[in-house]
């Protein structure tokens, strides 16, 4: 007599990005229960979790222009946090 050791994960995601991981799942020819399974599986038995962000238009721009401030000398330098605190109050 076989038993189930199957139990049911409710999550709440954005019906677009469920929408986009069944397409991608259906892309490998797999359910896309059995490609969050694999994931967890991996995750559990790795103890790994590998997160990638990938930074906004917004925090680009923002980071060229802190480059190119810092380049041309426009930003200042501290040689401690206290002096760094100690010119924001100032």
């Amino acid at each position: 007599m076989a038993t189930n050791t199957k139990t049911l994960l409710t999550v709440k995601i954005d019906k677009k990005l469920k929408e986009r991981a069944k397409r991608t799942a259906a892309e490998f020819g797999i359910p896309l229960g059995t490609m969050v399974n694999s994931f967890l599986l991996n995750t559990v038995e790795n103890r790994r979790f590998v997160l990638t962000l990938r930074p906004t238009a917004r925090l680009m721009k923002s980071i060229i222009e802190a480059e190119r401030d810092y380049k041309n000398g426009k930003l200042k330098e501290f040689d401690s946090v206290e002096n760094f605190i100690a010119d924001l109050h100032s």
